[in-house]
């Protein structure tokens, strides 16, 4: 593209996000017309035209860039979606619409408020039609299908690329997708673990992604099936049948595998979690026999005949999720947020408070008890927010608001190195300010951001 016609693109972006701003409706749905790809075009910091709208209160205009189909989930370099930001300044017509549900689901479930945030790594792109797993003929004709996708992992990393800016600063990280020709070999071994993630989602009748998919008896094309693998192959051999370029496994999952698309995080998520489960339990916890891998990579069966787990069912030989509460507790005049910091974190973050649930015991029971072992602070009523899968290894994190009942504070120095009361004020400036200031909160990928968002983006009253 040559500097004139960045400048021209540049200028009609400009004025597409001005009149957004402003709520001339004409000229947006004029630009649009003639321009449907600016719909989800940012401006200063990552804000697009949906952002300016909502901040500026213009319903209609909101309304009709809702009706073009553009990104309700997006954020901008301050991490707020466009949901985010019309609750903050106050334009509730707007949120409301912003937030809106199917009408029956209001009908069903008053009040219900589902804010179109998704927590990282909770992205769906997958269809995972677990009704296909005991299928066998049908999943080993998609493992040599031609459009079927292998995801490649080494020692529970999947292999990406990487692509950078002229400061050599990381900007993207994308799955490497293989074929069945390029990963044939390994299929044949007996140490390799194969898991069927499903088949892609079909939002549209058509996709390029898929364009030679074979066709179904009734015409319609099937969608790409997505496997995954997990090989003990040297690491330096599998990077060599990749044609894409800085690629590698990652080392650091806590801070490696946050940097996907939100589609590929779920993907991620799903394969790590399973491969993960398939690493610890080689061997039946039951008996200590050896197990085999069915069900698409979903269950374990003991190889001894007489072992009890083969008769009923035991959560042995299915994939675990372990249940982790996470909180934010709010202090009782409402303005003010219990967060924590651990000595692994980075200088100056703070985060909420969390802990594994014990058998036997409710969601908000383990809400109280880890909130007073890691604080001392006693808690009372709870309310649950969200939850997010998190694959390290294969936990489910329960986010939950918690009201105190005392104050003060007393660390447990095994678990936290210290915890402190922020008001609203210095959680806000964290937010908008971030690594400028001493104190920090987690980055918008985690729960534990999303919740400090919600506190911060409602009233104070559970």
């Amino acid at each position: 593209m040559t500097s004139l016609q960045l400048v021209a693109k540049e200028e009609m972006v400009e004025r597409f996000l001005d009149a957004a701003a402003r709520g001339d409706l004409a000229q947006v749905s004029t630009l649009l017309s003639n321009a449907p790809s600016l719909i989800n075009q940012t401006g200063y910091s990552g804000w697009t035209a949906l952002m300016f709208a909502a901040r500026n209160g213009q319903y209609h205009v909101v309304e009709t860039l809702l009706s073009h189909g553009c990104d309700k989930i997006s954020v901008n370099a301050s991490s707020q979606t466009a949901y985010d930001i019309a609750k903050f300044w106050g334009h509730r017509h707007i949120s409301n619409l912003l937030g809106r549900t199917d009408d029956s689901c209001h009908r069903v479930l008053p009040g219900s408020d589902l804010n179109q945030h998704e927590n990282y790594f909770s992205r769906e792109m997958l269809d995972r039609l677990s009704g296909k797993r005991t299928d066998q003929v049908w999943l080993e004709a998609k493992q040599s299908h031609p459009d079927t996708v292998f995801l490649l992992f080494s020692n529970l990393s999947p292999m990406v690329s990487s692509s950078r800016d002229n400061d050599g600063a990381e900007v993207e990280t994308k799955l490497c997708r293989f074929r069945c020709d390029a990963v044939k070999d390994l299929l044949q071994k007996p140490a390799t673990v194969l898991i069927f993630l499903g088949v892609e989602k079909r939002n549209k009748p058509s996709s390029s992604s898929s364009s030679s998919s074979s066709q179904t008896q009734e015409g319609v094309q099937e969608p790409p099936a997505w496997f995954a693998i997990n090989t003990d192959e040297d690491a330096a051999e599998l990077l060599k049948r990749c044609r894409e370029k800085n690629c590698s496994f990652p080392k650091s999952p806590n801070r490696d595998l946050l940097s996907f698309t939100e589609e590929e995080a779920g993907v991620v998520a799903q394969a790590r979690s399973v491969l993960a489960w398939h690493s610890r339990y080689s061997f039946c916890p039951t008996c200590g026999s050896s197990t085999k891998l069915e069900e698409g990579g979903y269950k374990r069966s003991c190889l001894n005949s007489d072992c009890r787990s083969l008769k009923g069912v035991h959560n042995t030989c299915y994939p675990r999720v372990d249940p982790v509460v996470i909180m934010l507790v709010i202090h009782p005049d409402g303005n003010q947020c219990l967060l924590g910091r651990k000595k692994i974190f980075p200088v100056g973050m703070f985060s909420c408070l969390a802990g594994f649930i014990e058998p036997g015991e409710t969601m908000e029971e383990a809400v109280r008890r880890e909130v007073e072992e890691e604080s001392g602070v006693k808690v009372g009523p709870v309310q649950y927010v969200s939850c997010q899968p998190w694959p390290m290894p294969s936990n489910l994190m329960i986010g939950c608001l918690a009201v105190a009942m005392s104050t003060d504070i007393k660390v447990d120095e095994n678990e936290i190195e210290e915890a402190r009361w922020f008001t609203r004020q210095e959680v806000i400036e964290s937010l908008l300010r971030g690594a400028r200031l001493a104190f920090s909160i987690p980055p918008r990928q985690t729960i534990a951001h999303q919740l400090i968002r919600h506190w911060i983006g409602m009233n104070s009253n559970l």
